[in-house]
């Protein structure tokens, strides 16, 4: 597993993201992070828009700069990462730097412990000290991957569904 690696998106990869994308519709799940919900159906032009939100290019009214990772294996891609530069308010309520995701066949196998430790390194070089990483109240999962990169709570949000988001900061100047 430590073999694994954070990756740009690229063309080259487009089988390996296919297979990624495919799994996860089939399983019906929340496409998270949100990047992953993207048609790949013009794949060059969705990776092109991914390198793009990056450098802050054709950003949507309200977004802000964004970073996404492939987290590769093997030549597989097993998860996903979507890294906001800065915060806006939909971000410091419920969204956070850090929004990431495993495929569901390799789900508990360390992926997701060793994929948010890796982006911590990112945006690190990014400047940023403190990082949110979010999760929903009901994902015991998430929540222990982030305790395990040494997130300490913050105060919850509650969305106006009534659905209760974990906020969590994670120093990263504290980070090898």
């Amino acid at each position: 597993m430590e073999t694994a690696v954070l990756m740009k998106p690229d063309v080259a990869y487009k089988k390996a993201y296919m297979s990624f994308y495919h799994e996860w519709k089939a399983s019906g799940e929340k496409m998270i992070p949100w990047v992953i919900a993207k048609d790949p159906a013009y794949f060059e032009k969705m990776v092109q828009e991914l390198l793009d939100a990056e450098k802050g290019i054709r950003l949507k009214k309200g977004y802000v700069p964004d970073s996404t990772y492939w987290l590769m294996h093997h030549e597989k891609v097993i998860g996903v990462v979507n890294i906001r530069h800065e915060l806006s308010e939909i971000l410091r309520n419920s969204g956070g730097h850090i929004g990431y995701g495993i495929r569901p066949s390799e789900r508990q196998k360390g992926y997701a412990k060793l994929l948010l430790k890796l982006s911590l390194q990112e945006i690190k070089k990014l400047g940023v000290q403190r990082a949110l990483v979010v999760c929903d109240d009901w994902n015991t999962a998430s929540r222990r991957t982030i305790l395990a990169n040494g997130g300490i709570q913050d105060e919850d949000y509650i969305e106006e569904n009534g659905a209760v988001v974990q906020r969590f900061w994670i120093h990263t100047d504290k980070m090898a």
